[in-house]
Order: structure tokens, then C-alpha cells, then sequence
């Protein structure tokens, strides 16, 4: 009885109190042409086409003396010229509630797993809501316990940051999220699988995330094959999501995967509505819309929780100055990259840390994390200098002795960061580890109160 009210309930909130038609004047490609709805619509606003192979959702994408331009949810297939166009408000907000933990939904909102119609909440939530007032907002809070070795300790995660993830295809982003939503300290995991293969979204729920993952998450997926529109929508409905357990006052993990299938669906919806090509072919509305939607993450107000967000960015050849790239690193708190070259030499997570940075140090590390991570990140950089001499021969031990030492660290450490996707290691374990690495190989770490290189830790 309870769900045959729960349906009923979620049929009335999508009735219209009235209707206002258009019809169809011309369809090229992706775009429709409606007359008649010129002054009841507007930009971004939905519309229901009357085709004969049933109603097809659609979205105002421009308006000009023709009439209302059209992009649909789906297809058009079997839509000709004169078939009624309405006006429908499905799609542009979404009802989520506690119900929908540990499910999976589409970029509408609408249940994909097969296990039953979802629960909605009382308040409608417009997908695509402006970022919280910055005065509003808190500061970013304490770090975050990820599990992650790598990261806890050279790219600390604090509670309302937001990261990008950079990399390639093939170099573990998916692996690396299914680690972070089984074992961040979070309340929620959002995960947005924006564009994924349609192959890999089993794959990802039943492996990378797990039972134990899934258990705490709502996912929002849309698929390569779906229309543009719809890989747009993702990315809002996941965001709204978050947006509405941050305000029970919850700690959010959002995930998106990925940032740049975002971006290429809104390149696609521009050009398709007229909009003329300016950086590598991505219009303009391209880096107005990757702001306005990664600006919507972050500390909640007073009373609130937070979203902490990782927003994935394929970087196409490894070109971390491509436009969207450029953009999104521009826009977050810090960056991780995930290298090739480290994944084919068998460390997973491929964090490459050198090149990532968290802008959140060090005020997320106590004064001897600090100190430890400054001993380990300049003992590395050194390593990192000279490794292709060290490689070919050219260098002879004993010329130079921090670069002896550094050679000591650097594959203990490299053993040490690699992690299997079950494991987690609390971050305090990872330090005092780090802590003996560092001693072994004859490095001494500055502590604030002048105590230098203490005898290290116990074996952890």
C-alpha cells in the first residue's frame, strides 16, 4: 500500500495544471524547430514533442524570429513537421530523500537497478541551482581520511575541497574512486558516472565500489550512447543530490567521471544551437557552465555539512594545458595526476607526486606531518632529477650524498604508496611509516621543536 502511494503521489506531482502547445516547423540533425511557443518558453526550459513513435523530452537551446530551437533527451525519430509540441516541466528538478541510498538513477532521476520505483522527498530541487553565495560559506574544514596512503599524506583531502583528478584513459580514475567511496570518512558517497561505456558500469558497481560501497551511495549514471543532453543532466542531478544531503548536515563525497564528458556534451549542445567554435572547437557556454557547476561543491552554510568533490578530467595526450584542463585546474582546490608511466611500472593508485599539489597544505597537516612530508617530498624531487642518469649508469654512488639518500627512499617509498583496491591504511599508520622509510635511508626530518630525526616509529 505504501508504494502504490508513493507512485500515485509522484504521478500527481507530474501533472500540469494547464497546457500550452506549439508545433513542430523543421528538425535538422540534432535540432528542432517549434512555432508557437515563442513567448512561454524560454532558454533552458522543457518541452514534450508528439511524434508518432511516442513523446520525445526536449530542451530550449535558442530562440530567434524562427522559433524555439529544440535538443532532445532522446531521438527524433519519427517526429515530422506539424506534431505537437508541449510545454513540460519533467527533468528540471529532482526530489531526492534518504530512500535513495544505495541506489542507482539516470540523469532524470528515474531508478535504472530494477529494484523498485524510488522514494521522492517533499521539496523539488532544481538541477541546476546557482553556487551558495561565498559569504555564505564556511571555511574548509579538517582533512579527510581517505585510506589512500598517496594521498593522506602528499595530497591531503579536506572535508569541503575540491579536486581534480587528471589522466589518461586506461590509468586507474575508476579504480581510484571505487577506493575512495569504500573507504573515505563520509557520510555519503555521489557518484556521477557522466558518459561512462555502457560495459563498465557493472564493472564499476560490482567491483571497483562493492557491496560495501554501493551500501552508502547513490549513483547517477548516463552512458557515451546517450544524447547529449542527458550527460549534461548527469552532472546537475549528482550535484543536486549532494546539494541535499549537504543540507541535512552530512559530510558528501561527490565523484564525477568525468569533468571532461561533461564539457564535450555542452561543446556539442553549443555548436548544434549555433554557437560558433573558439578554443580547440568548444564554444564559449562551455567554460560559463564548468564553473557554475563545480562552484556548486564546497562547505555548506552554518549548520550545514559539506561537499567534498574529485571531478575526473581526461587529458587527451597528456596535454595538462588543453582548454578544459586548463579551466578545471583554474577552478579547484588542488590537482592529482595520474601518470602512464607509473601505472605500466605496476604502482597503483599512478599518483605522479611531483606534478600534484593540494592547496589546502599545510594547514591540514599537524606541524610533524608537515615536517615529514617536506623531508619526503624533497628527498623525491631529487630522485626525480636525476633518474635518467641513475637509470643509464651515469651516475656513481657516493658522488653525492642527498642523492644517495634519495636513491635509498625511492623504491622502498614506491613499494610502500602501492595499494591494492581492498586495502586502507589510517593515516597516522602511513605517516609513522613513512617516518622510519625516511630514517632508514639516512634522511633526517626537521621537527617544528627542534627534536630533528627522532628514533622512528615501531614498524607498522
Amino acid at each position: 500500500m505504501q508504494t502504490l502511494f508513493s507512485e500515485l503521489t509522484s504521478t500527481a506531482r507530474r501533472m500540469e495544471t494547464s497546457r500550452i502547445t506549439g508545433q513542430v516547423s523543421s528538425v535538422r540533425g540534432l535540432l528542432l524547430t517549434a512555432t508557437g511557443l515563442e513567448r512561454a518558453i524560454g532558454i533552458g526550459q522543457r518541452c514534450r514533442v508528439l511524434g508518432a513513435s511516442g513523446p520525445v523530452l526536449g530542451e530550449v537551446v535558442g530562440v530567434d524570429g524562427t522559433g524555439s530551437h529544440v535538443l532532445p533527451f532522446g531521438t527524433w525519430d519519427g517526429v515530422v513537421a506539424g506534431d505537437r509540441v508541449e510545454i513540460s516541466p519533467i527533468g528540471e528538478s529532482v526530489r531526492p530523500q534518504d530512500g535513495w541510498v544505495g541506489r542507482v538513477v539516470d540523469a532524470l532521476g528515474r531508478p535504472l537497478d530494477g529494484a523498485g520505483p524510488l522514494p521522492e522527498g517533499r521539496e523539488a530541487r532544481s538541477v541546476r541551482a546557482a553556487p551558495p553565495p561565498a559569504f555564505d560559506r564556511r571555511r574548509v574544514g579538517a582533512r579527510m581520511e581517505t585510506g589512500i596512503r598517496a594521498f593522506d599524506v602528499f595530497t591531503p583531502l579536506c572535508r569541503g575541497q575540491r579536486m581534480g583528478v587528471f589522466a589518461g584513459s586506461g590509468v586507474g580514475k575508476s579504480s581510484l574512486m571505487g577506493m575512495l567511496a569504500r573507504n573515505a570518512d563520509a557520510d555519503v558517497i555521489v557518484v556521477g558516472l557522466i558518459g561512462e561505456r555502457g560495459r563498465e558500469v557493472q564493472d564499476f558497481i560490482q567491483t571497483d565500489l562493492g557491496p560495501e560501497g554501493l551500501a552508502r551511495a547513490v549513483l547517477v549514471v548516463s552512458t557515451g550512447d546517450e544524447p547529449p543532453l542527458m550527460r549534461r543532466q548527469a552532472a546537475w542531478t549528482a550535484m543536486a543530490v549532494a546539494e541535499h544531503f549537504r543540507e541535512q548536515g552530512k559530510q558528501v563525497l561527490l565523484l564525477l567521471d568525468s569533468i571532461t564528458r561533461f564539457a564535450t556534451a555542452q561543446r556539442e549542445i553549443g555548436l548544434s544551437g549555433g554557437e560558433p567554435p573558439t578554443s580547440r572547437g568548444y564554444p564559449p557556454t562551455v567554460f560559463s557552465e564548468l564553473p557554475r557547476l563545480l562552484e556548486r561543491a564546497g562547505p555548506g552554510s552554518e549548520g550545514q555539512g559539506d561537499i567534498t568533490a574529485l571531478f575526473t578530467v581526461l587529458v587527451e595526450g597528456s596535454d595538462m594545458d588543453e582548454p578544459v584542463a586548463d579551466t578545471v585546474r583554474g577552478i579547484t582546490d588542488g590537482h592529482i595526476v595520474l601518470d602512464r608511466r607509473i601505472a605500466e611500472r605496476g604502482r597503483y593508485p599512478a599518483v605522479d607526486l611531483q606534478r600534484s599539489i593540494s592547496r589546502m597544505l599545510p594547514d591540514c597537516h599537524g606541524p610533524d606531518e608537515y615536517a615529514i612530508l617536506q623531508s619526503a617530498r624533497r628527498a623525491l624531487a631529487r630522485y626525480a632529477d636525476m633518474e635518467e642518469l641513475i637509470r643509464i649508469g651515469a651516475y656513481r654512488p657516493g658522488s653525492d650524498e642527498e642523492t644517495d639518500a634519495a636513491i635509498r627512499l625511492a623504491e622502498p617509498v614506491g613499494d610502500f604508496l602501492t595499494q591494492r583496491k581492498g586495502e586502507a591504511t589510517p593515516s597516522s599508520e602511513t605517516f609513522a611509516e613513512l617516518y622510519r622509510l625516511l630514517a632508514e635511508a639516512n634522511i633526517d626530518v626537521a621537527l617544528p621543536d627542534g627534536r630533528g630525526a627522532a628514533p622512528p616509529p615501531a614498524r607498522v
